[in-house]
């Protein structure tokens, strides 16, 4: 089950094949794919060769092959981990049970909405990101825009291979309006807001991807617990190429902080206004971009208390991060756990049933995990013997979703009014000066081991490839 077939029209390491009506159902899906993609995948990009990591494997050493190739042609496919022999049920009101090789069909409906709330989100970052090539840093970071957009790509035939197989009808026809739906658009948008809002620079792609990508890493872990044991075996193997999104946000955070801190130190300044005249990006805009991103994201988890996630936890849908790691019943009738809420102008602490509270404690494995990213980009910032440091904001600042939507909270995590929101937005979030400062910095460099003056080269290139390597060639 290890090994992929690529001499199908379709890669798979599900014996496809052997399936003669899925097979061609899936191959009527892949031209509409092919469309979407060439309308809405990276823009002007369709005859570039670029050096692009292909799985050719599920195995966890060597699964990567390297090779230049152009994207449209990019053998997108459905690759699932090698099913674990006689699995068991391990969270939940099904607890001990074989797992389900098949869909349950009281539980059919919930575990189509999932499955297409995930497969949304997929098309719907490579919209997002669409423009980026033309503005892009450097040709490393062209080809890890690139090496993104193909994953998600393939993160959607995972989720549309699921729907074909196990849904009927009412899984062709989600997979098709997976095509359909366009980010940011006002009659047809995705599922989830965050993934409405545009990516119109580089430092928000970045972000994007640290954050972002990260709530992915937490929500493929959760369902990589599920009871439904396809879904489990799919989201374990997507994971491995979540971590690449991770890394390119992180590392890409890092080198604009690098840069910034150079100019500094350079400068002997640490004011905005002559940083930004030097063309790099100030640590407070940072800081801004920072409490934005992460703040959205934090809404991507759902509201503190649900019905919803606790009942997909008792039915075995959706575990938590990590399941097999804790050390309590797997079932938590009994249990509670802590949220916020607003009383007198302030925020206090509730104890809820812990069934109820289980997208809060996905949230804050999620902040925990964060933060700890923060901090390695604090170190770069110490390194260069700068005192600055960045923060996450508190959980409750600039929330849309759950008890605190709406709610003024200072990133500290004072309740403030709107009098004084007003006042001090625009030192909390990225105003529109902001906006259009990073926006004029975005100019296109292709040149091979050039890089935009805002941001620092890598230590190493990909693949142990020098960073000057060319990464992807024009035609």
């Amino acid at each position: 089950m290890s090994a992929i077939d690529y001499s199908q029209k379709i890669p798979n390491n599900v014996d496809l094949s052997a399936d003669r009506t899925l097979q061609r159902a899936l191959e009527q899906w892949q031209p509409n794919y092919l469309e979407w993609w060439r309308e809405m995948g990276p823009d002007g990009s369709l005859d570039f060769d670029v050096y692009l990591r292909t799985a050719t494997s599920v195995d966890p050493q060597g699964w990567a092959h390297f090779d230049y190739v152009k994207m449209p042609d990019y053998r997108w496919g459905i690759f699932l981990n090698p099913a674990e022999a006689d699995r068991r049920i391990h969270f939940g009101d099904h607890k001990g049970e074989a797992a389900w090789q098949d869909v349950p069909g009281e539980y059919r409906a919930n575990l189509r909405r999932i499955i297409v709330t995930q497969g949304d989100t997929e098309p719907a970052s490579v919209e997002q990101q669409r423009h980026l090539g033309l503005t892009c840093p450097s040709q490393y970071d062209l080809r890890n825009l690139f090496q993104v957009n193909v994953e998600e790509g393939r993160h959607l035939w995972a989720m549309v291979y699921l729907l074909h197989k196990y849904f009927g009808r009412d899984g062709r026809e989600e997979a098709e309006d997976l095509l359909e739906r366009r980010s940011g658009q006002q009659d047809n948008p995705r599922i989830l807001q965050a993934f409405n809002e545009p990516t119109p620079d580089w430092l928000s792609f970045f972000m994007f991807t640290y954050f972002t990508d990260r709530d992915g890493k937490f929500q493929l872990c959760a369902l990589a617990e599920s009871s439904f044991d396809p879904l489990a075996r799919t989201t374990r193997f997507m994971l491995t190429e979540e971590a690449h999104h991770m890394f390119v946000g992180e590392s890409g955070i890092s080198r604009v902080i690098q840069r910034t801190c150079q100019a500094m130190n350079e400068l002997k300044t640490d004011d905005p206004a002559r940083l930004r005249a030097a063309g790099v990006i100030d640590l407070p805009t940072l800081q801004r971009y920072l409490n934005f991103h992460f703040s959205v994201t934090l809404d991507l988890f759902g509201a503190d208390e649900s019905s919803n996630a606790a009942t997909f936890y008792s039915t075995g849908l959706k575990g938590r991060f990590e399941e097999g790691k804790r050390a309590d019943d797997h079932q938590l009738k009994g249990l509670t756990y802590t949220v916020l809420q607003a009383k007198d102008g302030r925020l206090v602490e509730r104890e809820v049933p812990m069934l109820n509270a289980l997208n809060e404690v996905l949230r804050d494995d999620y902040i925990k995990d964060s933060i700890g990213g923060v901090e390695r980009w604090n170190k770069v910032i110490e390194k260069a013997g700068i005192p600055f440091r960045l923060r996450a904001p508190h959980k409750a600042f600039h929330r849309n979703i759950g008890s605190q939507a709406g709610l003024k909270v200072s990133p500290e995590g004072q309740v403030v009014s709107e009098t004084e929101w007003a006042a001090r937005v625009d030192e909390w979030l990225p105003s529109a000066t902001d906006r259009a400062f990073v926006t004029s910095l975005m100019g296109r460099v292709v040149e091979p081991g050039k890089f935009a003056n805002w941001i620092a080269p890598p230590m190493i290139g990909i693949n142990r490839q020098p960073v000057d390597f060319e990464y992807v060639r024009f035609n």
